[in-house]
């Protein structure tokens, strides 16, 4: 963490608004370009607003050995899976059935096909799928934190992706 960072946290632990903006302004086109990622425009707005809220009032629990800017996100995404929950989109599979786990690490696409075209058909995903998709491919969370945001066994988490990664695969044939 630089010192710039380091100093303005310490000033927003003793209630210094300003500082507290200074953080906010730094961090928020991000963390809204995340909320974005899983809820609508408004829904994601608010979601934000919340997280900073959050962070603000829990940075006693702040460990500077990791960045701010990715503890502030996962105190987002938890946020947006909060949302998600309350309006009820389900993660649990229902149906769950033994599918053998391919390669996880791979998710090659033809080189023509670009980042866009990556996360527009993402969003095309059944929501259950695209959370988790999301999660593991563009934040990089593993099944173990993935099972844990969601709360759902890590089993789930492996079907979910592997059948979002198969959706996935059809979708992007079309390009």
């Amino acid at each position: 963490m630089s010192q710039v960072h380091y100093v303005l946290i310490n000033r927003c632990k003793k209630g210094d608004e300003k500082a507290m903006m200074q953080i906010y302004d730094l961090y928020c086109d991000a963390m809204y370009q995340i909320a974005c990622r899983y809820l609508n425009f408004e829904d994601a707005k608010d979601a934000m607003q919340e997280s900073f809220i959050k962070a603000f009032t829990k940075l006693d629990s702040f460990n500077p050995a990791y960045t701010f800017g990715s503890w502030l996100k996962r105190i987002l995404i938890n946020q947006c899976i909060d949302e998600l929950k309350k309006k009820q989109v389900e993660f649990v599979e229902k149906d769950l059935i033994n599918l053998e786990i391919e390669d996880e690490n791979d998710w090659s696409f033809e080189s023509e096909i670009t980042k866009e075209e990556i996360v527009k058909a993402i969003s095309k995903l059944s929501h259950k799928y695209q959370i988790v998709v999301q999660l593991y491919l563009i934040e990089g969370f593993d099944h173990m934190e993935i099972s844990e945001i969601l709360e759902i066994p890590i089993k789930t988490s492996r079907t979910h992706l592997r059948r979002g990664k198969l959706k996935l695969q059809e979708l992007l044939k079309t390009y």
